[in-house]
């Protein structure tokens, strides 16, 4: 083990989960994880098919994505208040019931509960996105790479499946599209039911001291992980709600260009497995960080060539960078924290503003082919973006922790 996890636990004092119970808390933390993306990627392939049900311009199809980013932003920096009064379990389950409401609420056939379902969805995901990280850290302090790389591909692997089986199943189905998107109710329904072991658990955070750390609010560092988390989430969305559009306006039919994002998401799962790893392994991840800014830069020049033969290039890219970027901005959490509490107000604040910054691409993707007629300008954005990333993930990625970045950190 190295120095930066040593002192981590040291600072975190608290019991690694083990036995029976750690199996399952293991299992609960996996099928939450399932819940956090796949109701969101499942749209993106279904994008013209609700567009053209709907009548809504790309601009408004945009906001299917976008609003559970607003959500995420607005309900991010209250989840760790949640948790220290209700409890992380509890409050974690509550946030699947929110979930499975919102997916519910979708298969209503109305536009307005559409849209009402999707923010429902966003506040309760939102609400895994900031606790689960933290929980890690509190109940696997040994195991902090591993674990979040299993967090991270579980989450991967059921988005990858929802947006390549959507399509397929929508067209099976009486209900359509909307069918399509209930079905993912049944994960968090059987999440719900692994959770409920959890509840008879109520871990009271201890008074962390963090005042002689200052608020994360106020640390140039915990700035820096937050474009990262924002930028790296931009891209991914972005990514998810118009690349099979893009594709099938080369000609490419909608179920290829639906199976084409759900290779870009697979080929992502490795990389949030092992780059967790190695981020916990290493002095600092600027190395990492670097190389996921190269694979983001050479699917978009692949993307820009408009080539179909290079389309699955193009999505191995992709995927290995938004995976990577998301193993790497997960493992800031706790990598650039000195304990439980300090990672959850990290996660979310990093979480609120980032997705902030996130729910604005989809939107400004669908904005920017809608003014231009075409997605050359929108994939030039996307290149610009991933610069900004580099230049964050640079200081984001230097051993130091939040509100000691002037203390040189000691590393045996």
């Amino acid at each position: 083990m190295n120095s930066v996890t040593q002192v981590k636990n040291e600072t975190d004092q608290t019991p690694v989960s083990t036995g029976l119970k750690a199996v399952i808390l293991l299992l609960g933390i996996i099928m939450i994880a399932t819940t956090l993306r796949s109701p969101i990627t499942a749209v993106g392939p279904l994008v013209e098919t609700i567009r053209n049900d709907t009548g809504m311009s790309h601009t408004l199809a945009g906001l299917l994505t976008t609003f559970p980013l607003l959500a995420f932003a607005l309900i991010s920096p209250l989840a760790p208040k949640m948790a220290r009064k209700w409890g992380m379990e509890r409050t974690l389950f509550a946030g699947i019931i929110i979930v499975t409401t919102g997916i519910i609420l979708r298969f209503v056939p109305s536009l307005a509960a559409l849209f009402a379902g999707t923010i429902l969805l966003g506040i309760g995901i939102a609400v895994g996105n900031v606790l689960l990280p933290s929980l890690i850290k509190r109940d696997f302090p040994l195991r902090v790479g591993v674990m979040t790389g299993i967090y991270s591909v579980s989450m991967n692997v059921f988005a990858a499946v929802a947006s390549g089986i959507s399509i397929p199943v929508s067209r099976q189905l009486s209900s359509g599209w909307r069918g399509s998107l209930l079905m993912w109710g049944i994960l968090s329904l059987a999440a719900l039911i692994v959770w409920l072991p959890q509840l008879r658990y109520r871990h009271q955070e201890r008074n962390a001291r963090i005042s002689s750390h200052g608020s994360v609010w106020g640390s140039r560092l915990a700035w820096q992980v937050t474009i990262v988390m924002g930028l790296q989430s931009f891209v991914f969305y972005s990514i998810v709600a118009w690349l099979p559009e893009m594709l099938t306006e080369r000609g490419m039919n909608a179920s290829t260009a639906g199976l084409m994002l759900s290779l870009m998401q697979l080929f992502s799962v490795p990389a949030t497995f092992i780059v967790p790893i190695l981020a916990a392994r290493f002095k600092n991840q600027r190395g990492l960080v670097v190389a996921t800014f190269l694979c983001f830069i050479l699917g978009f020049v692949f993307l820009l060539a408009g080539s179909n033969a290079l389309v699955s290039v193009t999505m191995i890219l992709i995927g290995i960078g938004t995976g990577s970027a998301f193993g790497v901005v997960t493992m800031f959490f706790t990598l650039r924290t000195r304990h439980t509490h300090q990672a959850a107000e990290l996660s979310g604040m990093a979480q609120s503003i980032g997705y902030l910054l996130a729910a604005i691409g989809p939107f400004l993707i669908g904005f920017v082919h809608d003014l231009t007629g075409g997605w050359i300008a929108a994939i030039g954005l996307l290149v610009l973006v991933a610069i900004i990333y580099m230049m964050a993930g640079w200081g984001a990625g230097s051993d130091r922790y939040i509100g000691e970045e002037h203390v040189k950190t000691s590393v045996n």
